[in-house]
């Protein structure tokens, strides 16, 4: 049996799913916002499948790799408070995008403000993003990210 989740429910705004570059867009734009703001976490759901997975990578001060899976639910709970308590404008400064029939990968390359006029990003990463589109709209499978430190720097042509 399947069970019904807050993500089968919400129903997207045909303009943030119509296309890569909207639902792109609208992932950046949802996680945005002044520190005090609530985010919209229903908007945020509705670009993911409801299977749908982020996934953070980091390196322990021991030198070890590891991975943190989330689904929506688990990064809203997580995450949302953080972003909500101290400000955070994550935007993209450059993609490569390919396309084969109805499915999509990004390789998004980011840089995170804690405010929209902060002259220098606290942080840049890479977000690797799979979509699928299912005939009527596009779906956000996978965000699956790399934050930058200074034993990985980004390559140049991830940089625009």
């Amino acid at each position: 049996m399947h069970a019904q989740t807050k993500t089968d429910s919400v129903a997207a705004a045909v303009t943030d799913v119509e296309t890569v570059d909207a639902i792109i867009a609208a992932l950046y734009n949802v996680i945005s916002g002044p520190a005090g703001e609530a985010r919209n976490w229903n908007r945020m759901r509705s670009l993911f499948l409801p299977e749908g997975k982020l996934v953070a990578t980091a390196v322990r001060p021991t030198g070890e790799v590891v991975k943190r899976v989330l689904t929506v639910e688990d990064y809203t709970a997580q995450s949302g408070p953080v972003l909500e308590k101290n400000g955070f404008f994550e935007k993209e400064i450059h993609r490569k995008q390919e396309m084969y029939g109805h499915i999509a990968h990004c390789f998004s390359t980011y840089e995170a403000r804690r405010t929209a006029t902060d002259a220098e990003p606290f942080m840049r990463g890479i977000n690797s993003v799979q979509l699928y589109n299912d005939g009527k709209r596009w779906w956000i499978l996978t965000v699956f990210w790399q934050t930058e430190n200074k034993d990985l720097l980004i390559p140049k042509e991830y940089l625009k």
